[in-house]
């Protein structure tokens, strides 16, 4: 029982956590019209992250190059522990776009922890969503037309800020803010947080293309590459993960390996089947990808595992996603829940610093999955709720199609 409680503490943690943001941006500058690197990002050019950078803060920004980010967004006793990139969970199929900063109090009031500036910069877009709880924030700061960050689930905005907001056409926004200003608070859930470099994008994707909805992705950095020496060693010591990056990851492709992102064949990439403002755009995605914290182990994660998106870990850990490719032939997984040991065997808590958590894999098989590669960029897919894969010989009609 201790150990089932575990398993869903991870969707308590990122609790309040929004639905696609391709759904909420709308309003907010063309996402759509950014560029991506479709062939090589070692073949893009200054112009193109610059123009990329303009298309993302909507036009309001100046001046090229990264810089440090030199304040914490929270205070250092207001938060307990930073969450890597790279986790999946619930409809995040994907490996997350963002890291957490979880709060000291996760049942905390909201508004109960200040939230701050990183750096000086311009606040350029602030988007609202409305829930049970109350309104919510997303912000966008350029530091430069190539460096940017953003910030969500503030839960209230600070009064200048606010005043400002309200005179706004739709979040759209130009607030000049200093590093360390206190631009909102945050309470009862985690702060989504992450770092956009347009001039270095992701080489790890086999298709930067299918992340137009969501064209910011294809540029998130690692935050540790531009934090002042004493930001560094705060974040360093707030972190769980110890593998390289300690920031996380979340561009797994390898071009004709299983080990990355998926989508449904015509369901328009990371989009979703209907395309924008579809509210279950992650049904059409597939994901094999290390797990977030011990990336040792990976994750098999599913947009419609009868009915819902859902996320395992594989009895046995093998073969690896990274190992399998159309050679391979056919290949079974069986798939169960998982928990985190500590170094010392005990259970973690998942709301404290511990290094060095492992991953392991429940004895309960809650189904079995069937793929193979049949092309380097396309595999047949299907699961089998509730069984073993002795149980399965082979697939069914109801076999789905996955390309990259």
């Amino acid at each position: 029982m201790q150990r089932l409680l575990l398993l869903v503490t991870v969707m308590v943690l990122i609790q309040g956590e929004p639905g696609p943001l391709l759904a909420q941006t709308r309003n907010g500058p063309n996402r759509d019209a950014v560029e991506a690197p479709t062939q090589n990002a070692k073949s893009w050019t200054a112009a193109q992250a610059e123009k990329a950078g303009r298309d993302l803060s909507g036009g309001k920004c100046t001046g090229r190059g990264s810089a440090l980010l030199t304040a914490a967004p929270m205070k250092p006793e207001d938060f307990s522990m930073i969450v890597p990139y790279g986790m999946v969970v619930g409809g995040h199929v994907t490996p997350i776009d963002h890291q957490y900063f979880a709060p000291k109090e996760f049942k905390s009031p909201r508004d109960a922890y200040e939230v701050y500036a990183m750096a000086d910069s311009r606040l350029v877009e602030i988007q609202p969503r409305t829930n049970d709880r109350g309104t919510e924030y997303r912000m966008v700061f350029s530091v430069t037309c190539t460096f940017l960050y953003y910030y969500d689930l503030v839960t209230s905005l600070a009064p200048d800020i606010k005043a400002a907001y309200d005179r706004s056409d739709r979040g759209h926004v130009d607030i000049r803010v200093k590093a360390g200003q206190r631009v909102g608070r945050i309470g009862g859930q985690t702060l989504d947080f992450a770092v956009w470099n347009t001039e270095k994008p992701l080489a790890g994707f086999v298709l930067p293309d299918h992340y137009k909805a969501e064209s910011w992705k294809i540029f998130t950095a690692d935050p540790l590459d531009y934090y002042a020496p004493d930001l560094k060693a705060l974040v360093l010591s707030r972190s769980v993960r110890i593998a390289e990056p300690i920031s996380g990851r979340i561009d797994y492709d390898v071009d004709g390996r299983l080990i990355g992102n998926w989508f449904l064949e015509g369901s328009k990439g990371y989009g979703g089947i209907r395309g924008e403002g579809n509210w279950d755009y992650w049904k059409g995605h597939l994901s094999f990808a290390p797990e977030a914290y011990d990336p040792a182990a990976f994750i098999v994660s599913i947009g419609d595992f009868s009915g819902e998106a859902r996320q395992f870990a594989v009895i046995g850990n093998t073969p690896k996603p990274e190992d399998i490719s159309v050679a391979t032939g056919l290949v079974k997984y069986d798939l169960a829940q998982w928990s985190y040991e500590k170094p010392d065997g005990s259970l973690w808590d998942r709301n404290s610093v511990v290094k060095g958590v492992r991953v392991v894999a429940q004895r309960n098989i809650q189904g079995c999955m069937l793929i193979r590669l049949v092309e380097n960029r396309k595999l047949m897919m299907e699961v089998f709720p509730g069984q073993e894969s002795s149980q399965v010989r082979d697939f069914t009609k109801a076999v789905l199609t996955y390309t990259r």
